[in-house]
This record gives structure tokens, C-alpha cells and sequence, in this order.
């Protein structure tokens, strides 16, 4: 490690990685550094992803790619099924990933682009300097350290605090979190081809279930349930639940607990001298809470900008609103949407989600978009949806 960088990234997450690879592509000096002894390790997500958005930012590997999946079905409390095809069932549908190599090969093309990565480092503050970021502080291995930069991006997840330390307020209300449990499971009975998800307030209020095939038998069984929603409810207890209902014999290999925000994204996303991506500028979903495509777009355009604003010499936030632009323009307007339709369908009853479902059954979705289903849905049943009619225009 040396005493400065053009750029230090916080996280070595898919964006973070993503950020110091353009980044060092475009000859800047880049340290990349995360908290964890192991890149991608411990795993903090379904796995996940659309196979279109994944191709936009590295060539699939088989190696990190645990199956891939033809379709969707979402369950309606009262098992009513609807199938989607993969083209049409959203970014998180198409392949499944094993995130502990995947996370390690994009880091492996950032250091291979030419930036330095450091495992058990851990940022503990940040320098400022009148108004701007300058650099930032931590622990290797336990030991002090700080490093300049005239540029910091900060990926360090839904726990983030470099935004925070920056003076961007990165609260996150109950309302806006999703706390989830997921096993990785084994001898069970599934369908390898689908990815399924579990609509219901007694399955998961204010979320949902969802069984993501891995390869072989085995699969990442999961629920998520909103913060505001859950009172004495425990994700981990409804995930015990629906595996003795789905699942009696299986046995669990693995478990991850962790947090999904689902709040849109932050209204500030820099500062003087600081950018954020990824789960730390919340651009998560707030329907599915799926973020890797959505945290390597905003890694790659905050390598982009950093670039661009060191080569002028002017880090400001006046310069890097390029950055607030850019994602705005490519994301901004679908997570926005994303967003209203979250807060209409977490507050419905088990009886209304049982009815959207029923009305849209005799529908072909083989060539239906997500778009083309929530019209569908208002189009049956304006009365329920009318507060969506304006997402669809």
C-alpha cells in the first residue's frame, strides 16, 4: 500500500470492482480494499441475475454460473401460478451465480486492469479537508493506516458508513429494509428450470419467498420481509416454516442472514470529492431487491466520471454530477417506478394478491414483459391498481 491514489475504492463487492477496473483502465492510480478476509465470502444474496445485464460487463464463466433458468413463477398466496419465460421475467432471472467465485473474478480484472486490491482492510473514517474528501482511514490487519486519494467511491454495501462519514444521510427507515434468511439446501424436490417466488403475509409480510435452483438438488431457499412489517416476526423463523412445508427432508448446507434496502435510491449520491454505488446509494430494486447489474452500471459510470473529473482537476460535487446524471438517466426513472409499485402491493391483503393473481391466469405471458404484466394488472383490476395507471404511460 502507498501513502496515495488518484481513487480508493471501499468494498470489493461486484461494484466496487467494477469502479476500480474502469477506473484503472483509464490510468488512474487505484487501491480497491475490503473489510473481508475473502472476496465474495460470506455470501449476501439469492445469486440471482438477468444472463443480458451480466454480458454487459464481463463474459460468463462457467465456473461462477451454479444454473441457469428458462423462466420465473410467482405463487399467489393460494398457489396460483403465474410462469414468465426468462427474457420476460426481469434482472434477476436467467442465471444463478456462485457469488464467492464470481465476486473474485471481477476483483481478479480490477487488479488485473492494473489497481491494487487489499483484503482485511477495513476503512475506519475518512480524511477531509476543507469540504472535500482527501483519503481514508483504516485498519490492516489492525494496524493504522491512512491513504490519500483525490477520489473515493464508496461500495461498501447496505451497512455502508463512507457516505455517511461524507455527510450524506444514508438512513434507512423500517420501512425501507428488507431483513432477509436464506439456506442453501440440498435433497430437496424442484423444478431446475424456474426460479419461484412466494407472495403472502403469513410467507413473508411485506416480501416474499423464493427457491433459486444452484445445480444438481441443490437450491437457495429464502424470504425476505419488510422492516416495518415484521414486529415480533423473525425472517429466520418463516424460512424454518415454509422448508418443513416445502421441504421436510432437506437438509441445509449453508445459511446467510442479511439486510436488503429497498427504500429507491439515496437522494445524494456524492460529495466533494466521493461517489457512492451499488447497495450503499441504495440501488437495489425495491420490488425484488436484486442489485448486481444495477451496482456494476453505477460502479462502472463512478470509474467513468473519476477519470474524467481527475483529468480536469476538479473533484467537486458541481463536477461529479455527471455521475448523479448518468445513473439517473439509465435507472433512475425504473427504480423510481419499482418503488411506488412496492408500496402499493406490500400493503395488500392476502385476499387482494389471490385476486390480481386470478384475474391474469388465462394470460400468455410467453411473450410479456414485467411491464406487460403490471399492465395487465391494472387493466383487470383498476380499481386495486389505480394509483398505477401513471407507471404505465
Amino acid at each position: 500500500m502507498k501513502d496515495e491514489y488518484d481513487v480508493v475504492v471501499v468494498g470489493a463487492g461486484p461494484g466496487g470492482s467494477i469502479a476500480a477496473k474502469t477506473a484503472a483502465e483509464h490510468d488512474l492510480d487505484v487501491l480497491l480494499i475490503e473489510k473481508r478476509a475473502e472476496i465474495g465470502n460470506p455470501v449476501r444474496c439469492a445469486e440471482g441475475v438477468g444472463k443480458e445485464g451480466i454480458k454487459s460487463f464481463i463474459k460468463p464463466d462457467r465456473s461462477w454460473i451454479s444454473a441457469e433458468v428458462k423462466g420465473a413463477r410467482i405463487y399467489s398466496p393460494d398457489g396460483t401460478a403465474i410462469e414468465m419465460s426468462e427474457d420476460m421475467a426481469g434482472p434477476e432471472v436467467g442465471y444463478v451465480l456462485e457469488r464467492k467465485i464470481f465476486d473474485r473474478a471481477l476483483a481478479l480484472q480490477a487488479a488485473r486492469a492494473g489497481a491494487e486490491v487489499m483484503v482485511k482492510t477495513r476503512a475506519t473514517g475518512l480524511i477531509m479537508e476543507d469540504g472535500f474528501v482527501k483519503g481514508v482511514k483504516g485498519k490492516h490487519f489492525g494496524d493504522d493506516f491512512t491513504v490519500r486519494a483525490s477520489v473515493i467511491i464508496g461500495a461498501d454495501g447496505v451497512e455502508s458508513k463512507v457516505g455517511r462519514w461524507a455527510g450524506i444521510d444514508t438512513t434507512l427507515k423500517l420501512s425501507d429494509i428488507e431483513t432477509c434468511a436464506q439456506f442453501l439446501m440440498t435433497d430437496i424436490d424442484f423444478n431446475p428450470d424456474y426460479c419461484d417466488f412466494y407472495v403472502g403475509n403469513e410467507i413473508a409480510p411485506g416480501g416474499y419467498a423464493w427457491i433459486f435452483p444452484k445445480g444438481g438438488h441443490e437450491a437457495n431457499v429464502g424470504l425476505g420481509i419488510l422492516g416495518s412489517r415484521a414486529g415480533e416476526i423473525k425472517a429466520m423463523d418463516l424460512l424454518k416454516r415454509f422448508v418443513k412445508e416445502k421441504f421436510p427432508d432437506g437438509q441445509v448446507l449453508e445459511i446467510i442472514v442479511g439486510g436488503v434496502p429497498v427504500s429507491g435510491p439515496l437522494e445524494r449520491t456524492i460529495a466533494n470529492g466521493l461517489m457512492l454505488v451499488g447497495d450503499a446509494a441504495r440501488m437495489a430494486d425495491p420490488i425484488t431487491g436484486g442489485g448486481i447489474v444495477n451496482a456494476m452500471l453505477t460502479g462502472q459510470i463512478a470509474g467513468e466520471v473519476a477519470a474524467k473529473a481527475l483529468s480536469r482537476g476538479d473533484t467537486s460535487t458541481k463536477a461529479l454530477s455527471e455521475y448523479e446524471n448518468r445513473w439517473k438517466s439509465a435507472i433512475g426513472a425504473p427504480l423510481k417506478n419499482s418503488l411506488r409499485a412496492k408500496e402499493i402491493f406490500t400493503k395488500m391483503s392476502d385476499e387482494k394478491l389471490n385476486a390480481l393473481a386470478h384475474s391474469i391466469k388465462d394470460v400468455d405471458f410467453s411473450e410479456m414483459t414485467a411491464t406487460g404484466l403490471l399492465r395487465a394488472l391494472v387493466k383487470r383490476n383498476p380499481k386495486i391498481l389505480w394509483e398505477l395507471r401513471h407507471l404505465l404511460k
